[in-house]
Parts: structure tokens; C-alpha cells; sequence
């Protein structure tokens, strides 16, 4: 098939554009590089520079099945001191997007979605049918992006999935031996963080939080590795059916606390990483775990590296230049 990937140029868009060249099918990444690296571009795919609100002319070079969308702005702090520009890039240039496919006639789309959506949870693990309360904008502008997919399927036929991530983390190694890893010029996510402790490149790692309601007072987290994450995106392509928005939440359905993190990360790297205890941040829920049972029913997927070890230690070797099992 011959895929776009909007986004291509990040860490989750990187990985699944190689698992797809991978596999076989023509890439085309589309990525204004403000975030991605032309670098994580793999070597099989083609990198066109520039804004989700220009896929239109690269749809028009027609012959498009599908479109992988991963093309956000994603911080949650930001999104709250600048909420326009996530409207603006999230949802309008999603649009944007849905308008180009219609004008394309390309019908299926893979759309990053994200826990975020749920806000404050009810209960855990998280369904899919649970409400979506989104406490930032961030989570809103993504939420209002599966709101439309659903508006689209039904009016004009697209073939949408939305995946509906929660804590990612790992890397991954293509067949011809390239390592994709987390690259963040502003790191907001914790094993990275941890990581770079290790690595000399922070005094220490911040523990926002130690009076939740949890066995350790600290949060808890459902995290997932990047190769299972986007094996899940492959599935969702071929399983797209025009007129219909499915939405499947992807985790590996276990729950480790900010202190189990930091234990894990000391094995495996055999580091100390002092931890500095902070005040609690707004809008941290204590515990987030998602129920991935529909898409493993469904669409047979099943994450296979699902251990705190597994997820850190991929992570570590490709820090350190290494490859990946």
C-alpha cells in the first residue's frame, strides 16, 4: 500500500513509518520538523517538510490507501498556557487533513488519539465506553479530533481508528538495523527522565506527589512499549471499514507507581538516581490503567514486552547506541 504518515518524523510516527517500510508498503512522511528529526525518517520512506494543513497537496499526487496520522502538539502544560495553538494545529489541522482525503478520495485513517481523553477516571482499568472528561486541552483538542472522525464516517464515509494511547515508552530497532528512541528537546515523560539521570545529564529525577491514594503514595501509570504500540497500528489499518469509527485503547493493562519506576530504571541501569520529592501538579489522576480487551478481541493484538524491565531496558540500550531485541 502506499501510506502517508503525517507526523512520520517523531517518536511514534518514526516507528511505525519503519515498521510499515518494513513491511513492505510505500511511505510517504509528512512533518514540519518542529518537534521530529529528518533523522528518524527511515531509509525507505520519503520525507516531504511541511505542515499537516499541506497534506493536501501530497494527497493529490494520488494513489494514497491510507493515512497514519500522529502529526499533534502534545504537552499538557503547554496546551494549558496556550490553548489556541492546540485548537488550532490539533483540530484544525486535522480537518485540514479529513478535507484533503475527502478531495483524495483516501477513506482510511489511523489517528493517534490518547488516555488523555478520559480525564479523571471513574474506575480502572479505563474502558472505552467510560465518559470522556478531558482536563486540559490537550486531551479536549484530541477529543474533539474523535468527534469528528465519527461526523466524517457517517456523512462521507471515511474509515477511521482511533488509538487511544497511555504511557509510551522503549525502542525499536528496523530490519536494517536503525534504533528509533524517544527524542524530546522538552522531556516531560518519566522513564526518559529517569534515564537521564543515569546518563549524568540531570542532578535528579522529580516525584510530583507522594500522598495519592496508591500503596506508595505516588502515581500510577499503565506504560506501553513503542513495538507493541505500533504493531497495533498495523492491525488498525487493515481493519478500518468505511461508514465506521472504532476507538481502541492501548495499553498493557498493568499499573506501576512513579517509585517502581525509579526502582526499575536503578536495576537496569545500576545507577543510584537520586529522586527529589514535589509538590503534586495539577491535574495528575493517581491512577490511570487501561483495559486494551476490545482491540484484543477484535483485532488480536496483544503487547508482548510488558514488564517494567522489558520497557526500561530497550530504552537504556538505545541511549547507550545499542540495538533492541
Amino acid at each position: 500500500m502506499k501510506l502517508l504518515v503525517t507526523g512520520g518524523a517523531g517518536y511514534i510516527g518514526s516507528v511505525v513509518a519503519a515498521q510499515l517500510v518494513d513491511a513492505g508498503h510505500e511511505v510517504v512522511v509528512l512533518d514540519d520538523l518542529s518537534t521530529g528529526h529528518a533523522d528518524a525518517v527511515p531509509g525507505g520512506a520519503r520525507l516531504v517538510q511541511g505542515s499537516i494543513t499541506e497534506a493536501g497537496g501530497v494527497l493529490a499526487e494520488g494513489g494514497f490507501d491510507g493515512v497514519l496520522h500522529f502529526a499533534a502538539k502534545s504537552l499538557v502544560g503547554e496546551s494549558v498556557a496556550n490553548p489556541g495553538l492546540y485548537w488550532a494545529n490539533n483540530l484544525g489541522g486535522t480537518l485540514a487533513l479529513l478535507d484533503a482525503m475527502r478531495t483524495a478520495g483516501v477513506r482510511r485513517i489511523v489517528f493517534s488519539s490518547t488516555a488523555a481523553t478520559y480525564g479523571e477516571p471513574e474506575r480502572t482499568p479505563i474502558l472505552e465506553t467510560d465518559p470522556t472528561r478531558p482536563t486540559n486541552p490537550y486531551g479536549a483538542s484530541k477529543l474533539a479530533v474523535d468527534t469528528a472522525l465519527t461526523a466524517y464516517a457517517g456523512l462521507h464515509g471515511l474509515a477511521p481508528v482511533s488509538l487511544r494511547y497511555f504511557n509510551v515508552a522503549g525502542a525499536y530497532t528496523a530490519a536494517d538495523g536503525t534504533v528509533y528512541r524517544e527524542r524530546h528537546a522538552v522531556e516531560t515523560h518519566l522513564i526518559p527522565n529517569v534515564l537521564a539521570v543515569a546518563l549524568g545529564e540531570r542532578d535528579s529525577v522529580n516525584v510530583f506527589g507522594t500522598d495519592y491514594p496508591t500503596p506508595d503514595g505516588t502515581c500510577i501509570r499503565d506504560y506501553i512499549h513503542v513495538d507493541d504500540l505500533a504493531r497495533a497500528h498495523l492491525l488498525a489499518l487493515d481493519a478500518t471499514a468505511e461508514g465506521e469509527h472504532a476507538i481502541y485503547n492501548l495499553g498493557s493493562g498493568t499499573g506501576f507507581s512513579v517509585q517502581e519506576v525509579i526502582a526499575a530504571c536503578r536495576e537496569v541501569t545500576g545507577h543510584a538516581i537520586p529522586a527529589t520529592i514535589a509538590d503534586r501538579r495539577p491535574g495528575d489522576p493517581a491512577v490511570l490503567v487501561a483495559s486494551s480487551a476490545r482491540i484484543q478481541r477484535d483485532l488480536g493484538w496483544k503487547p508482548e514486552r510488558t514488564t517494567l524491565p522489558q520497557i526500561i531496558g530497550d530504552a537504556w540500550a538505545a541511549l547507550r547506541g545499542q540495538g533492541v531485541a
